[in-house]
């Protein structure tokens, strides 16, 4: 592919400030959906909710300043993990202290994984059976939360109403998505929280607020809430543990993936000191009291769109991010979405997580040349759906200690499937 700009290469400054805006763009509807919905399960107030998403995009734009310049150095945008969503749903019962504090030490074994290069010697164990059930199994386990914010009725409209307004609009994005090229493709799900909402709003007659005293408090409520001193749960500590590997999985995948599309030099020293920092993104996460980071595995897709591969173009969506996260009355206004407008976003997300686990699976076909080697894939599948579905009168019957990782339908499911691929079914 010919490229405009090549990876080390500086646009001219109006070329530069429209692709960081591209970017900008391209990151932002993920930070609030998943910071919407990890601060309305820790919060009841919005003011936190809010100060919640500022501390998500002060990380953001400071990993990826960090990255471009002195990480990995590729043009990969990185946002909140959503595979950490799910330990923070299993471990909602606990104390916020508790889930950052396993965050921060996580964040820790990934930095030390990829400072000392250890990461490289375990990755033999991530068959690609086990990379496919990862990333199907964020996909499944988050289904439950999708449903309860599609089908809440707390603003007076009715489940029905709002899983039609939802099964119509997550048809639209994926029609759009088919026919849509270059920078409105890469930019559906903004246009999408954008035009979903205000339909929204106009057909239901709902009244539009952002609540009051929010533009009141910019620095004060930032830095506070830090999670020290540290509070320690093995349960805890080992549900997002495996979420971890899965975000490790995910990081060397988005790195590695940018290293075949652009081919540039020192391929190797990209992934230590990418997966590097990411743990120790993650560790300043915890301490802040938010979920880590992750590089994301479309951006080799937005840089095919633009035809750019310049990291520097990263420059001006950090900034910006920066700016947004000590601006609590725009993210008010851009975070005042319906519950069922995030379920569905999150949705469309969530299918083309499927879709990429989907394409590993498919892409070799001496994956599968057994019924056995067919069931690694599928018993991780259904178990982890099952115990995602559980009762919560059922999960509240378990000891508190085991809740996080029996409880939790992805965890289930990656252990039970490393288990049948390198125990019960091993060649």
């Amino acid at each position: 592919m010919k490229l405009k700009y090549k990876l080390d290469e500086i646009p001219p400054i109006l070329d530069l400030f429209l692709l960081g805006f591209q970017w900008f763009v391209v990151i932002i509807p993920i930070i609030i959906i998943v910071g919407k919905i990890i601060g309305i399960l820790h919060f009841d107030d919005m003011e936190k909710q809010i100060t919640y998403i500022q501390k998500i995009c002060f990380i953001s734009a400071l990993t990826i300043l960090i990255q471009i310049l002195y990480g990995h150095k590729l043009p990969l945008v990185n946002g909140p993990a959503t595979v950490l969503l799910i330990g923070v749903i299993a471990s909602k019962s606990f104390d916020i202290k508790t889930i950052y504090s396993s965050i921060m030490i996580c964040g820790f074994i990934l930095m030390l994984l990829g400072a000392t290069r250890l990461f490289s010697k375990i990755l033999y164990l991530f068959t690609p059976r086990i990379v496919a059930v990862v990333l199907l199994l964020i996909a499944f386990t988050l289904a439950p939360t999708i449903v309860d914010l599609i089908t809440i009725t707390n603003n007076g409209v009715s489940v029905i109403a709002n899983v039609t307004f939802s099964m119509t609009l997550v048809f639209v994005m994926l029609i759009c998505n088919m026919y849509l090229k270059g920078i409105w493709k890469n930019t559906i799900i903004i246009w999408s929280m954008i035009m979903g909402t205000i339909c929204y709003y106009l057909i239901f007659q709902l009244n539009f607020s952002v609540g009051t005293n929010v533009n009141t408090h910019i620095f004060s409520h930032f830095f506070k809430d830090i999670t020290f001193p540290l509070s320690f749960n093995p349960g805890v500590f080992i549900s997002f543990l495996i979420c971890y590997i899965a975000l490790a999985i995910n990081d060397l995948g988005s790195i590695q993936a940018m290293n075949v599309f652009l081919k540039p030099e020192y391929q190797s020293d990209r992934v230590i000191k990418g997966t590097t920092i990411t743990g120790l993104a993650g560790i300043i996460s915890g301490g802040l009291g938010i979920v880590g980071p992750v590089n994301f595995s479309f951006s080799p897709g937005v840089v095919a769109s633009t035809k750019c591969a310049s990291r520097y173009t990263l420059l001006p969506a950090a900034l910006l991010l920066f700016i947004f996260s000590f601006s609590p009355l725009m993210i008010a206004y851009i975070t005042n979405l319906p519950s069922v407008i995030v379920g569905t976003i999150l949705l469309f997300i969530m299918s083309f997580q499927v879709s990429s686990g989907l394409q590993i699976l498919t892409e070799s076909d001496k994956l599968f040349t057994t019924f056995e080697e067919c069931m690694i894939v599928g018993f991780p599948l259904l178990l982890g759906t099952i115990v995602a579905f559980m009762p919560p009168e059922t999960v509240n019957m378990l000891p508190l200690y085991l809740r996080p990782i029996i409880a939790n339908g992805f965890v289930v499911g990656v252990v039970s499937a490393f288990i049948l691929e390198h125990l019960i079914y091993k060649r």
